[in-house]
Order: C-alpha cells, then sequence, then structure tokens
C-alpha cells in the first residue's frame, strides 16, 4: 500500500498524459521547425498547445513561452527581464522565503552589480507588506513574489503586490508553479506581468513549463541558439511534453473546483485527525492556505526520521521543499517565518492530490498515532 503525500514535489501522471505523450513521441517526431508537411503537423500541434494554455491564465498565445520547467522559467524571467532593463533601474526585490529558483536568479543578478532587497515575512510566511512598500523607489524595476508558498501553501496578496508596480518600468513577475491549475489566475485581472508555471505539479510530465510574458514587457534571452520560441528560448522544442502538458492543463481546469474541494476535505481530514489523536502537534500552515499543503510539526520528533518511518509503513511525505530538502537541515522559509527550532526541526509537508482518499488519511492518522509517541520516548 502506497500512499503518497508529496504531491508538491511532484505528482503522477493522468493516464490520458501519458497516453498524449506516447503518440506524440511516436506520430509527431518531426522537428518542428522543419519546413516540410512532418514539421509543419508538429509546430500546428504546439500552436494548439499554446492557444489553450494562454486561455488558462486569460493571456494570448503570443505571450506564452514553453521552457523546461519552473526553474527555467524563473530564471528567464528574473534574468532575462533585469539584463534587458538595467538602464532604467538596477533595483530588484523579492521575500526572503521564495523558491531557491528565484533567489538563487536574484543572488547571481546582486553579484552582477544590482541592488537586490529582500522582503521579511510576518509569522504565515506573508510579505511585509510596509517593508514592501518602503523599499520602492524611483530605480525599482521588478518585483518578484511567488503566488503560493510551497512549503506550508500560504497564498499571497499577489493584487496587492501589482498594485504597487507602475507595469511601465516596474513589472511583477509571479512563481504560479503551486497554484496553477489549482486556484483561478487571471493574469490581466491581477495585474501580471510574467508569470511561471509548471507541467509535472499538475500530473503532467516532468521537464516542460511555460513562461507567460505580458506584450510589450522587454525580455533577453538567457541562452542562444536557434531563436526558437520567437527568438526567446532557443532548443528544439519538447513536442511530446508541451502536448502532454496541454492535456494535463485541460484535465486539471476542468475539475479544477472539484479537485479543490475533494482535496480540501482531504486536509481537514488529516489536519482535524493529527490535532485530534497527537498530543503537541503544531499546524505551520495558515488557515487560509491553499488546500494542496499541509505542514506540521510534531515537536521532540526529528522530521528526517519521521519521513523514513513513515515510508518504511508506505507512506511518503516531505520535509520541505524537494529543491532544497537534500541540502539543508532546517526549512530556511520556517526560519524566517521566526519558528521556534524544535518546530522548524520536526516539520513534515503533507501534499496532497485527487488521487488521494479518505482511506489514505485514515491509515496515516493511524500509523502517527502509534508512532509519535514511540519516537518522542525514544528521543528524550
Amino acid at each position: 500500500m502506497d500512499i503518497y503525500f508529496d504531491n508538491s514535489a511532484t505528482t503522477v501522471a493522468y493516464p490520458e498524459v501519458a497516453k498524449t505523450v506516447s503518440e506524440a513521441m511516436l506520430e509527431l517526431y518531426a522537428n518542428p521547425s522543419s519546413l516540410h508537411r512532418m514539421g509543419k503537423v508538429a509546430e500546428d500541434a504546439i500552436s494548439d498547445a499554446r492557444k489553450y494554455i494562454s486561455s488558462t491564465v486569460n493571456g494570448t498565445p503570443d505571450e506564452i513561452y514553453f521552457t523546461s520547467g519552473g526553474t527555467e522559467s524563473d530564471n528567464l524571467a528574473i534574468i532575462g527581464y533585469a539584463k534587458a532593463n538595467k538602464r532604467s533601474g538596477n533595483r530588484i526585490i523579492t521575500q526572503k522565503t521564495e523558491h531557491a529558483a528565484v533567489l538563487e536568479s536574484f543572488s547571481h543578478l546582486e553579484s552582477e552589480g544590482f541592488d537586490v532587497v529582500y522582503i521579511d515575512v510576518d509569522s504565515s510566511g506573508s510579505p511585509d507588506m510596509e517593508m514592501l512598500k518602503n523599499s520602492i523607489d524611483e530605480n525599482t524595476i521588478l518585483l518578484s513574489f511567488m503566488h503560493v508558498n510551497n512549503e506550508n501553501g500560504a497564498i499571497f496578496p499577489i493584487e496587492e503586490i501589482s498594485s504597487l508596480c507602475d507595469h511601465k518600468k516596474c513589472m511583477l513577475h509571479v512563481d504560479a508553479v503551486q497554484s496553477f491549475g489549482k486556484i483561478p489566475i487571471n493574469v490581466k485581472k491581477t495585474g501580471i506581468d510574467m508569470l511561471s508555471v509548471s507541467s509535472h505539479k499538475i500530473h503532467g510530465p516532468n521537464g516542460v513549463g511555460a513562461l507567460y510574458v505580458r506584450k510589450g514587457v522587454k525580455i533577453n534571452p538567457i541562452a542562444v541558439g536557434g531563436k526558437q520560441e520567437r527568438g526567446l528560448r532557443s532548443g528544439t522544442e519538447n513536442v511530446a511534453g508541451i502536448l502532454g502538458f496541454s492535456k494535463a492543463c485541460e484535465i486539471k481546469f476542468k475539475n479544477m473546483e472539484k479537485d479543490a474541494e475533494t482535496i480540501g476535505n482531504i486536509k481537514k481530514a488529516l489536519c482535524d485527525g493529527l490535532l485530534e489523536n497527537i498530543e503537541n502537534v503544531i499546524i505551520n500552515s495558515p488557515k487560509d492556505s491553499i488546500h494542496s499543503i499541509l505542514n506540521v510539526s510534531f515537536p521532540g520528533v526529528k522530521s528526517e526520521v519521521l519521513l523514513h518511518i513513515l515510508e518504511s509503513k508506505g507512506i511518503y511525505v516531505s520535509t520541505g521543499s524537494a529543491c532544497n530538502s537534500k541540502k539543508n537541515k532546517y526549512s530556511y522559509v520556517l526560519k524566517e517565518m521566526k519558528l521556534k527550532n524544535d518546530v522548524i526541526d520536526s516539520a513534515v509537508r503533507f501534499s496532497f492530490s485527487a488521487f488521494n482518499t479518505m482511506d489514505d488519511v485514515e491509515y496515516t492518522v493511524n500509523v502517527l498515532k502509534k508512532e509519535i509517541p514511540l519516537l518522542r520516548k525514544i528521543m528524550k
């Protein structure tokens, strides 16, 4: 019995997606840049996918650029925009709890002379809006904030942040990897200039994502070559991956409201079950966090030890971001939230999908109900 509660790291592909990818690899294998008929068929298939994916965020097809995933989309947006507009100003702003793809992009630009400001967060992980307002000056050209935190599920006030940009010189980039397909996104209504999304977080294939860039926003490529993706992202297009991504979007967006209710009920049941059956459980996710993420601490138990105990019982969870969990002892996100070390050191992230069931929750609660007291005795 395998219970997969690590859906913020990656998700299992929809069967329809696997079928789409397999068929595309066998039938649409021609290079989309080729001038012959087979190349044109592949190019047309990408165009259809681009049109559909753009509609999911209320963009237009010529505002969507396919990439290898969220990390590349973040890098392309942040580094590409900053370098294209450095004559307009050199201040760029983000928050201390962003994903590593954003923080490393900012660190790279800082080493090249950009003035980088890292905004503090409160105990829920939300940005200090007063500090943000005071940090924006006439030299500010970019704000980059995630829509949903990948570790505790906090949903950030993107519309309020957007209102601080003039969208002429100062632009807003949003990392929507954890929110895309789960809660509605309207780039026009919200005032988002650039948006990063990823396929494998919504039951699509790994290695493909997209970057929305609003018309009129100047951005430089960060890799050179054959000038695919209208010159912004060189390299032969991943036709099968893009079509798989589009198919995943089609299924996910069709079922978004229903999935949100199903997953929300699973999250609530797990949260209630832990609080009712285990002493000294701390919920690190805000009450209004996204339905797909629950961050929980069991003080007195090392999270890595608990992770492997759960694994031995067929339950798969995470101690934080998959991109950082092998490198850092403590979650920098929870640390910036000023949580105590014993809370940080015992934190586990459960992240859900519509493939999870109430039986999964019941089994998990029963396992934890038995194992947590035993581990606390051993680790005293």
